[in-house]
């Protein structure tokens, strides 16, 4: 018998609504294991992020692989990066382990607008990690980073998508978040031998001022059902079922002065044994 364990690769939010704290719950609460390499530690709170303080790549690194070592992971989740060097080291470790799916979420910038990645270290996050990457999760602003192009439309958001996806991972989720529509629509194009198949998602978009670690908690949640076993196009609309419960499960709670939590256990499995 063993669980389902998942490694998160992310920064570190002392607040407990993003990064790798929300990490951890949303892989709890859907029944894996969760390991964690920390990037980053960060001073956060609902009101903002106002300093971040990068861990050594060499110490990122020894995390990464000490958890390889001896718990291999289903699934790797990866988030807040802060530097060429950082990247230059996860993708290194990576290329240890080709066949675990890997999602990565490009944190660029904070949902209170602070820079989480210094714009010297796209193009090396473009040529060295997404290669690497079963799925990237970017929201649009981050899309246009990585394409090059502006997304003001559906076309737009499929031209975004088919040039990220020449940068060599194998599907990318176009978030809609920031649009202002009533229904929020994400678009998954994936990348296979017959071609690109594409996927749109759309909820109901739900009001409410608990927002804080949405990304975060998705991807983690789409890295878990990829590590329990379904397939990408499933992973994506369960991680996104469960995305939209725990909004809707949380948007009347108050937690702090500033854009709150998620409720990531709102009903919360069992650790899965297998």
């Amino acid at each position: 018998m063993e669980y389902i364990p998942i490694l998160t690769i992310a920064g570190s939010d002392c607040s407990g609504g993003a990064g790798i704290q929300a990490d951890i719950k949303t892989i709890s609460a859907l029944g894996g294991y969760a390991m964690s390499a920390v990037t980053a530690v960060t001073v956060q709170n609902t009101l903002g992020v106002s300093e971040v303080f990068p861990v050594p790549p060499s110490v990122v690194a020894g995390q990464i692989r000490a958890v390889l070592s001896d718990i291999r992971p289903c699934a790797i989740k990866i988030g807040m990066v802060t530097d060429e060097a950082l990247i230059r080291c996860i993708a290194e470790c990576l290329s240890d382990c080709p066949d675990i799916p890997v999602v990565f979420d490009p944190v660029m910038v904070s949902s209170s607008g602070y820079p989480l990645l210094p714009p010297s270290a796209l193009q090396v996050l473009k040529e060295e990690l997404l290669p690497r990457c079963t799925l990237l999760t970017p929201n649009i602003p981050e899309a246009g980073l990585l394409s090059g192009f502006s997304l003001q439309s559906d076309e737009d958001t499929t031209t975004a998508a088919t040039a990220i996806l020449a940068g060599g991972c194998r599907a990318v989720l176009i978030k809609g978040g920031h649009r202002t529509d009533t229904c929020m629509t994400d678009f998954l194009a994936l990348s296979s031998a017959a071609g690109i198949a594409t996927y749109t998602y759309t909820e109901q978009k739900i009001r409410s001022a608990n927002t804080h670690g949405t990304g975060c908690t998705l991807s983690s949640a789409i890295a878990t059902f990829l590590g329990r076993g379904w397939e990408l196009p499933e992973a994506v609309r369960a991680g996104k079922a469960y995305l939209t419960e725990a909004l809707r499960s949380g948007k009347d709670v108050r937690v702090g002065h500033g854009t709150g939590p998620l409720n990531h256990f709102f009903s919360p499995l069992k650790q899965i044994v297998r």
